[in-house]
């Protein structure tokens, strides 16, 4: 067989392949009708059928997504049991030693260690607006495929990164993918003083899907590979992982994956992420799956209750 030969069976085998992996997506979208607008979203069946819905972080963040900054729920921090709903008025008109021994009565009624966290988390509607980020998510979604990234992440980051805001954060990531400067260009991005490409929607997603591939994925796969685990990057517990990385950064994940010392990478790894931390892998970081299925799940209600119908991509294509 001659080289023009072999360089073309190649190709057929590459293109197969990439086929393939977009066909896996379709089999997860679906497209939303309401009126003259549709749009295709990542559907969250798998979620759902995999029990993640039925956990008490991602209901506990759907509750503060949902709720107003000016209340906020008294939880546990370890297991987010929620305790009381609170107006903000109310609870700040208690005295520091008044908040202790709440605090410390909690702790007494649940048979918690003195040191165990009992947080006040406050409400965020303000800054979930979901509603505000849903007409981008098809886009974000065509842009990933269009580089050959899984869609799921362009969704879950829209989803939770500044949602429908185009907001800078105190570290300085900017742009719908919350990119830093300097991981902007390191994915080709032009950010100086005079031009920050982060803003633009479509540069902003080929920087994340470039990071994702690029970094983010390769970097997962390091850290579990040096713990023995088996994974298959279409399962949902791998793309959690990813996501960690995404926000952490490899280093990070990785002194918190030594620490648990898994020996199966599935469900229970994610969760036990949710509540070990190590070197910078701390509460918001812990947090940053539970955000992404509470969002998912969120969006899922949503279209459901708000739409025409709906369409399963798998059998429309």
């Amino acid at each position: 067989m001659g080289n023009k030969h072999i360089l073309l069976v190649f190709l057929l085998i590459a293109l197969d392949c990439f086929s393939q992996s977009i066909e896996s997506w379709d089999h997860e979208k679906i497209e939303v009708k309401k009126g003259n607008e549709q749009n295709t979203i990542i559907s969250a069946h798998k979620i759902i059928a995999e029990g993640w819905a039925d956990l008490a972080q991602p209901k506990f963040w759907k509750q503060i997504m949902a709720l107003s900054p000016d209340s906020c729920l008294i939880n546990i921090a370890r297991t987010r049991e929620v305790i009381a709903r609170m107006s903000i008025a109310a609870w700040n008109s208690k005295s520091d030693d008044d908040k202790d021994q709440y605090r410390d009565s909690i702790r007494n009624v649940r048979g918690l260690d003195k040191e165990a966290r009992i947080f006040f988390t406050t409400g965020k509607n303000d800054f979930y607006q979901f509603k505000k980020v849903y007409p981008t998510l098809s886009e974000g979604i065509e842009e990933f495929e269009m580089l050959g990234v899984d869609p799921w992440y362009a969704q879950a980051i829209l989803l939770i990164e500044s949602p429908g805001q185009l907001k800078k954060s105190r570290a300085g990531a900017y742009g719908p993918f919350q990119l830093m400067p300097k991981v902007a260009r390191a994915q080709g991005l032009i950010v100086n003083r005079s031009i920050d490409e982060r803003e633009d929607f479509k540069r902003s997603a080929y920087g994340s899907a470039k990071l994702i591939s690029r970094i983010c994925i390769p970097e997962a796969q390091r850290i579990l590979d040096a713990h023995g685990l088996i994974y298959d990057e279409n399962e949902l517990w791998f793309r959690l992982f990813v996501l960690h990385v995404y926000h952490a950064g490899g280093l990070n994940v990785a002194a918190v994956v030594n620490k648990i010392d898994p020996k199966v990478g599935n469900k229970e790894l994610i969760k036990a992420m949710w509540i070990n931390s190590a070197a910078n892998f701390g509460n918001n970081s812990q947090n940053y799956s539970q955000l992404a299925l509470a969002s998912q799940l969120i969006l899922h209600e949503m279209v459901y209750e708000d739409c025409d119908y709906i369409l399963d991509c798998a059998q429309v294509h």
